[in-house]
């Protein structure tokens, strides 16, 4: 392992939280209710907008220097939204809430512009592509930066990340049960814990096995990421390759309904699935991979944090410290380069530990050889024990290295991983229903934040924020010139996707 970077660079680390949750009524059901218009734009708010759903809230933090500050931003936006949707609340849990059927649940609308319009058709494909069930997953994706860190270091780091991402799903994976109504009609392998309620004993996070995200056409890409040419290589064939099964389904209806952006086997980058990403910050109209290919990877987006429901806005301090160390390691210890025989071992064990982690025995793939998780998993945690006390050296106090042992100890008493609290709260409290149980948390964790002092210089930014949001859309429509077909076509053209300088060789 190098060595970790000096007290100064350990003190520009920087992190952001982006926190999806889906709006219920008070019952636990999805709201049907729009994006409230208290909350703002939410094709143009800094700090909340909608994910796939009209109904499911996204929640932005800025970067920041320290984990407490980073998480009191995020409890500010929370308390603006419970501020904002009355008597709704925010389900707490990753999986969904119980679910209508599955053309009910509203697509998010973002105005009448052409990029509103296109973040809507390009949601109308997700539907038509994946259903919109699998969009109502929800989670938390932690966005982390270190200074002087380059694209080799950075793609060493997803690497490294994605071999030994496995840990996460142990320890704060969340979902380990699930409501019915998400894997209608559906084959899931699921069991029923009673009536309304089914789960995996020993799951982890269903959410990040194979009922969540995953998709048998993007099994086809084969994205490496041993280079940002190569992972840019592989996303610019998949976003302008047709793929047969989308181009049956076309663009557009009989009558000229968009049904997506198009026939491709990505409509844009975010389509595709990871459980980290490199990403680079866009400017206004940019495409995200033109971006990542002419500045380089700023930031990489950890997507595979389950919410958790013990906690009023779903994550915790410790469990941001315990990922800077995590991240740290994976950026520090030596990163060979990816194979294909690798990339597919690494999916069998995310898979493995997603369905079935806290197995008592449970082996996983590592190269040729079986080891067991417990095993594994001491060794990493072991070798991020020095980097937990450099950062307390370099930030004060002793928090990372407690993140450190809590983590420690879950690895040594699965009871203590929020997936077998949650299940044990279920049949604690809730006669093992997992809605019960979430709609409970969820009228409990609203309540916190509810019950917290808002300062009326909070509330009036946030209002201004939203005033300046709805202004600046409308200032977006009113500057379009161009019909949607045709900005469309510009939008998806390769050139956009592109560097300048490779385009004035082209």
């Amino acid at each position: 392992m190098k060595p970790a970077p000096p007290p100064a660079v350990l003190n520009a680390m920087r992190r952001g939280i982006e926190k999806e949750s889906l709006r219920v009524r008070p019952d636990g059901r999805l709201s049907s209710v729009p994006h409230h218009t208290a909350l703002g734009s939410a094709l143009t708010h800094p700090h909340i907008t909608t994910d796939f759903s009209e109904s499911q809230l996204e929640l932005i933090t800025a970067a920041h220097a320290g984990v407490e500050a980073c998480l009191a931003e995020l409890t500010q936006v929370h308390q603006v939204v419970f501020n904002a949707i009355n008597d709704e609340l925010l389900w707490v849990s990753s999986m969904p809430c119980g679910l209508p059927a599955d053309d009910a649940i509203p697509i998010g609308q973002y105005g009448r512009s052409n990029i509103g319009r296109a973040k809507t058709v390009y949601r109308t494909g997700l539907a038509n592509r994946y259903g919109r069930r699998m969009q109502a997953i929800s989670g938390i994706h932690y966005n982390w930066s270190l200074p002087g860190v380059g694209n080799a270091e950075y793609f060493a780091l997803i690497r490294n990340f994605r071999r030994h991402g496995w840990l996460l799903f142990y320890l704060f994976g969340a979902s380990p049960a699930v409501c019915p109504s998400f894997v209608a009609g559906r084959e899931h392998g699921l069991e029923e814990l009673r009536p309304g309620t089914l789960y995996l004993p020993h799951a982890t996070t269903l959410r990040m096995g194979r009922l969540g995200y995953q998709s048998e056409a993007q099994d086809s890409i084969a994205a490496s990421f041993n280079d940002l040419e190569s992972y840019g290589a592989a996303l610019e064939d998949a976003m302008t390759r047709t793929w047969p099964a989308y181009e049956k389904v076309g663009v557009r209806d009989k009558e000229g309904n968009y049904l997506q952006l198009s026939t491709a086997l990505l409509q844009l980058e975010n389509e595709f699935y990871g459980k980290i990403r490199p990403k680079c910050i866009i400017r206004s109209g940019e495409r995200p991979l033109h971006a990542l290919r002419e500045r380089g990877v700023e930031y990489v987006e950890v997507r595979l944090m389950d919410l958790d429901p013990f906690a009023p806005v779903g994550i915790t301090p410790p469990v941001c410290r315990f990922l800077d160390v995590f991240l740290l390691h994976c950026l520090l210890c030596d990163s060979a380069p990816d194979t294909p025989a690798e990339i597919a071992g690494v999916g069998r064990n995310q898979e493995k530990v997603a369905a079935r982690g806290r197995e008592p025995g449970l082996k996983l793939e590592r190269g040729s050889q079986k080891v067991a998780l417990d095993e594994w998993g001491g060794q990493l945690i072991a070798e991020c024990a020095p980097l937990a006390a450099q950062l307390d050296a370099a930030l004060g106090g002793e928090a990372y290295q407690e993140a450190h042992a809590a983590a420690a100890a879950m690895l040594a008493n699965p009871a203590l991983t929020p997936s077998a609290r949650v299940l044990a709260a279920m049949a604690a409290n809730h006669s093992n229903s997992y809605t019960g149980f979430a709609l409970a948390q969820s009228r409990a964790q609203a309540a916190t934040i509810t019950a917290l002092p808002f300062a009326a210089d909070v509330a009036q930014k946030f209002a201004a924020i939203a005033a300046e949001s709805i202004a600046r859309r409308e200032r977006i429509e009113a500057a379009d010139t161009l019909p949607f077909e045709e900005w469309r076509k510009q939008y998806l053209s390769l050139e956009r996707l592109r560097p300048k300088a490779t385009r004035r060789m082209a």
